[in-house]
């Protein structure tokens, strides 16, 4: 038996089916991002970034910030950091990542 398997790549700006997306990397504060772009989100992107990348100062790979990063917290935790979060007026998405200024209050409040 024969199988075809049909990857549709959507862009996650748009939410539309885009031949041309691609897979682009972007870090803020010690968090990576990963995005599906298409060629004109990514456009769009860069348009918004541009004034802040051509200020800030380029740094090679490897090499790390002196900022300190916390570890990972175990899992058990997130599900009580989003429920203090949607309590305190955060908003915060029930899946994926809880953003880190998020992750710090609730450390301060705690």
């Amino acid at each position: 038996m024969a199988q075809k398997i049909i990857t549709i790549v959507t862009d996650d700006l748009t939410g539309e089916e885009a031949e041309d997306a691609k897979t682009h990397s972007f870090s803020i504060d010690g968090v990576e991002y990963e995005i599906d772009l298409s060629s004109d989100s990514y456009e769009q992107m860069l348009q918004a970034f541009g004034p802040f990348v051509k200020a800030a100062r380029k740094q090679s790979r490897g090499r790390r910030s002196g900022r300190h990063t916390t570890a990972a917290r175990p899992t058990e935790d997130t599900a009580a950091i989003r429920a203090w979060a949607k309590e305190n007026g955060y908003s915060v998405n029930d899946r994926g990542r809880v953003p880190a200024e998020i992750r710090e209050a609730y450390s301060k409040a705690q």
